[in-house]
């Protein structure tokens, strides 16, 4: 078990760019599997509909987010602005879009394996505005297959 606490400042942690979004590796929690990640989400940035093993919680701390549930019947989509928490349970087919015209933050936690799959896919430099290029989404689905996660309506 530690002996110490540790502080993690934003400008001091971990970067990298996942697709369009920027994610901040903040710790881990010792003793556990969690790790809290920082997300920056450009407006009209977010995730494609997918599942995967790990449990997230997601708080917004600003901006408007939008969430997506595609479980049984048409897909439910659900605003969550600054303060709100929204817990995706494992398995839970789901997505994330920023709705704003702004850059919005969340504050995540998620298993370590599902920050590996963010370590293993973040790139150090910044992404060409607009949406992704056919090589990128082709990287993140190979990234996808060799961490267990199906894109809804992609390759499983």
């Amino acid at each position: 078990m530690p002996s110490t606490i540790n502080i993690t400042r934003p400008a001091e942690a971990d970067a990298l760019w996942v697709v369009r979004d920027r994610v901040r590796f903040m710790g881990d929690l010792a003793g556990t599997e969690l790790s809290v990640l920082e997300v920056e989400v450009p407006p009209g940035s977010g995730t494609p509909p997918h599942i995967h093993e790990s449990p997230e919680i997601f708080r917004v701390l600003d901006g408007e987010i939008t969430f997506g549930l595609f479980e049984d019947g048409p897909p439910q989509m659900l605003p969550a602005e600054s303060g709100t928490v929204v817990t995706v349970p494992s398995q839970v087919p789901h997505n994330y879009t920023n709705t704003g015209s702004g850059a919005a933050h969340m504050l995540v936690v998620v298993e370590q394996p599902m920050a590996a799959f963010f370590r293993d896919i973040g790139r150090a430099e910044t992404p060409p505005a607009g949406p992704p290029s056919e090589a990128e989404i082709a990287e993140v689905m190979a990234a996808c297959a060799r961490h267990g996660i199906a894109v809804l309506g992609g390759p499983a």
